[in-house]
């Protein structure tokens, strides 16, 4: 365990550092605003173009956050066990008293146990899952239930659809998972041979089984209900009095107009299983309207992220929003504050300074990397420290079985962090 203070902040990293065989050097990539996937035809590695969760009070109102006592006193850690290899994503939520959902992206998944590389793994294209619990004494324990067909793994949502997760939530008793449509472009060239087909959310109204395979499932399509331009609708969700917030990721492009960042919509959770024409977007002078103009659209977070977390900290009462730059490799971990959902949010600050997987002077580093997914886990907050989780990535081919992250298995993984504010 290595621990550094930044700028009044003690952080202490809950993963080994490991040297890499890359040549480093100072190489900028400002404006990269996308998580890192696999292609789904070829397996090759993918850098979604939207930007770079987590639930604390995401299901509960803010002013009533009882976070069970013994999951105050654990830190989240991702061991390679149960054919589970490294993955990205790390969306959490509480289920009860006792468990705590995870959601993973893309996963290295392997039936041989104590791998100490990823050299010939496969990789599981869309989601997998898996449950945590904390002990008396404040161990922290993880089972990943990783979903098979005819033998081979696959993963948990989507029979023929390729579905990423996003941030889950619970409303009025039922368990959501939105889910990322991926469409595979074969014609196009790697990393950029997909697009972003269309939303849909997994809706589960009984999770009580312990193999989250096997709760019963339905989904919404979502996609016709959104207004265009909206690329990522739940980067993260947070559901208070009788709304779920999302802070949808949006692009839109006309003549010399760009409108790029992440803006702030509500649909009331009465609506949830007919969204079409019950989303509402603030517009500027926080005004809320069904009907999204461009122009007139409020950007919450100019950097455009993919993946982020809005939590209540009854503490500060305030809201505490975390994510990681796209700006230089993913290399800061920022964070700003709110009384409101709406805003005014403060300008971004650092948590971290410099992640050290993408910081030349690190042992960690290879020019290949990047970072992304940095989000914070309110419910294992402890003594006035947050923790947050953030996941790096390669730019190589996921075909190149002699590539850095084949390599090296600390790579791909959620990194745990804890940070005291």
């Amino acid at each position: 365990m290595a621990g550094t203070r930044r700028k009044g902040l003690a952080v202490t990293f809950d993963k080994p550092f490991q040297p890499n065989s890359g040549n480093p050097e100072k190489e900028s990539m400002n404006g990269l605003n996308f998580w890192g996937k696999f292609n789904k035809n070829s397996a090759g590695m993918i850098l979604l173009l939207l930007s770079l969760f987590i639930t604390s009070c995401s299901a509960i109102r803010p002013s009533i956050c009882p976070y069970p006592f013994s999951q105050a006193r654990c830190l989240p850690s991702f061991p390679d066990q149960d054919g589970w290899y490294g993955a990205d994503g790390a969306y959490s939520i509480s289920l009860d008293e006792k468990r705590t959902l995870w959601l993973f992206g893309d996963t290295f998944v392997s039936e041989e146990p104590k791998r100490k590389d990823r050299v010939g793994m496969d990789v599981l294209l869309g989601t997998t899952m898996a449950i945590s619990t904390c002990s008396e004494n404040g161990g922290f324990n993880i089972k990943y239930y990783l979903k098979k067909k005819n033998g081979k793994f696959v993963s948990s949502f989507g029979d023929n659809e390729f579905l990423w997760p996003q941030d889950p939530f619970i409303a009025q008793g039922t368990l959501y998972i939105p889910l990322l449509i991926i469409v595979a472009l074969p014609e196009n060239p790697s990393p950029f041979n997909f697009k972003v087909g269309g939303h849909k959310i997994a809706r589960i109204r009984d999770f009580r089984n312990e193999n989250p395979n096997l709760w019963p499932v339905d989904y919404k399509d979502w996609t016709h209900a959104l207004a265009k331009g909206i690329e990522a609708m739940a980067t993260t969700s947070v559901v208070h009095d009788q709304y779920v917030y999302f802070y949808p990721l949006y692009r839109h492009t006309a003549g010399n107009v760009h409108i790029w960042g992440n803006i702030l919509a509500r649909i009331p959770i009465r609506q949830l299983d007919s969204p079409a024409g019950h989303i509402e977007y603030l517009m500027k002078g926080n005004v809320w309207q069904k009907n999204l103009q461009a122009e007139e659209v409020k950007i919450i977070f100019s950097a455009g992220v993919s993946e982020l977390s809005v939590r209540y900290h009854p503490k500060n009462r305030e809201w505490m929003a975390v994510y990681l730059s796209p700006e230089n490799k993913g290399r800061r971990l920022l964070y700003s504050t709110a009384p409101n959902l709406e805003g005014p949010w403060s300008a971004p600050a650092s948590l971290i300074e410099s992640i050290a997987e993408v910081d030349p002077a690190s042992p960690l580093y290879d020019q290949h990397t990047f970072c992304y997914a940095g989000k914070e886990h309110r419910q294992f907050a402890y003594s006035g420290n947050i923790v947050v989780t953030y996941v790096c990535n390669s730019v190589e081919d996921i075909d190149n079985q002699e590539s850095f992250i084949r390599k090296n298995i600390f790579l791909y993984r959620p990194s745990v962090v804890t940070i005291g504010r």
